[in-house]
């Protein structure tokens, strides 16, 4: 598998120039979906970063060179406000003459809903996962729909309805809800539960969302760039078969795992775990917002110590004494698990050592 990714990045460091002047100017949120365009846009051009890989999407100002990313951009590809309500008004208002997708909305993409606990059970994995007309698993649906160049009406349609809704009241409602979640001692639950909208947002941990957007990318970018329509699409398949082996090879590495239970820094692997039938047993912090309560940490202890947990995850970009806390008095192994490719090279390459790295760390831990 990496003997054939590793001549994509040669290929697009070596790019011409008349190659990326032609080529249309592309704003990418968070570097994991930054690495799907990229890999699409091999032998064209190169997409630009919005968000460092190093900073948390969920919190982030902007600095002048990232805002002047997007107004300049033709093109821009964003998960959606569930991950970065933050970001919806500068991509309104910088980018408001370039063609936006947000891929949470595009029809196939698989949401879950966000956990209620600190704890999760059996039946927390999968029981809230949808997606958008019920073409959770049909990939072959959407490759058709890509190549008859549908998505593009599909997602002004989209992007449509969302403006006709108001998220607004819809995000105040769900805190409502979750403040009436108190009485189980969960007082920080509503403010870093669903800060972040509706659905649990992490949905580039799914192999499976990443084929499909593979297809929703080629058609977008198709439509801004017909020129290069041939390319776009050829490169979108090969890196659909390429993420197919990238999963069996992922299901292989994880198999340690399976035979193991593990927490969570925070509750961003929903996907991840659902994908390869790796399913945590709870999380420090429901979200990234705020640290969690000393309740919270108490009822992760318990559980690690009761349950035989074998490992404890952290994160690069956050605290490590919450890790060391809930380790105290444990036999658990730790290690640090990175969802967003902090310490990578950015380019075609990122997701698959994104998703490989996941699960060599996560199987090492145990």
């Amino acid at each position: 598998m990496s003997r054939m990714l590793l001549p994509l990045s040669l290929a697009t460091s070596l790019l011409g120039g008349t190659a990326l002047a032609e080529a249309p100017r592309v704003a990418v949120d968070i570097a994991p979906v930054h690495s799907l365009v990229a890999r699409v846009m091999v032998g064209i051009g190169s997409p630009d970063l919005v968000i460092p890989a190093g900073a948390s999407p969920h919190q982030y100002n902007l600095r002048p060179s990232e805002a002047a990313t997007l107004q300049e951009a033709d093109v821009v590809f964003w998960l959606g406000e569930d991950l970065t309500p933050w970001l919806e008004d500068a991509v309104e208002t910088l980018a408001d003459g370039a063609s936006v997708t947000a891929l949470l909305e595009a029809d196939g993409t698989i949401l879950h809903d966000f956990r209620e606990s600190v704890l999760f059970e059996a039946h927390d994995h999968g029981d809230g996962a949808h997606g958008h007309e019920d073409h959770d698993h049909d990939h072959e649906e959407a490759k058709a729909d890509a190549h008859d160049h549908d998505h593009d009406h599909d997602h002004k349609e989209a992007k449509a309805d969302a403006h006709d809704h108001d998220h607004d009241h819809a995000h105040d409602e769900a805190k409502a809800d979750a403040h009436d979640h108190d009485e189980h001692g969960h007082e920080d639950h509503a403010h870093d539960s669903h800060d972040h909208g509706e659905h649990d947002p992490h949905a580039w941990l799914s192999t499976r969302n990443a084929a499909t957007w593979l297809n929703v990318i080629a058609a977008q970018l198709s439509a801004a760039d017909p020129d290069n329509a041939g390319t776009y699409f050829a490169n979108a398949a090969e890196a659909r078969a390429e993420m197919e082996a990238l999963s069996e090879e992922v299901s292989g590495i994880l198999e340690p795992a399976r035979s193991g239970n593990f927490v969570a820094f925070h509750d961003a692997y929903q996907y991840f775990e659902v994908d390869f039938g790796v399913p945590a047993s709870g999380a420090i912090s429901l979200g990234d917002a705020s640290d969690p309560s000393p309740a919270r940490i108490a009822e992760i202890q318990e559980r690690v110590r009761s349950e035989g947990i074998g490992c404890v995850l952290a994160e690069p970009q956050y605290n490590p004494g919450l890790v060391a806390t809930v380790l105290d008095g444990t036999d658990a192994n730790t290690a640090v698990i990175d969802p967003l490719g902090v310490n990578l090279q950015l380019g075609p390459d990122l997701y698959p050592q994104l998703i490989r790295n996941m699960a060599t760390t996560l199987a090492e831990c145990f």
